[in-house]
């Protein structure tokens, strides 16, 4: 259950994150290749496909990064058995 919310969470997280060079690369195509910006055409491209793209791509990377995490983590001992004391 812990992998699951873990996951969901990169999902958020990595939608967020991968929004913003979504952007970017759009503002930069538009900037590169002269879009015309007739009745808005350019910021349709950058807001309807690159920001879209750039938040699936970022998280789906988002959400395997954290299940991968998580995954590890579940393997790892977290508990180590107590030592037993000597008295002196």
């Amino acid at each position: 259950m812990r992998i699951a919310l873990l996951a969901l969470l990169g999902l958020a997280f990595g939608a967020l994150g991968g929004a913003a060079p979504g952007i970017s690369a759009g503002l930069a195509w538009i900037g590169i290749l002269k879009t015309s910006n007739f009745e808005g055409d350019s910021g349709a491209l950058v807001f309807f496909t690159f920001m879209p793209l750039g938040a699936v791509i970022g998280g789906i990377g988002g959400a395997l990064l954290f299940a991968v995490l998580a995954i590890r983590d579940a393997g790892i001992a977290i508990e180590h058995e107590r030592l037993a004391r000597r008295d002196r």
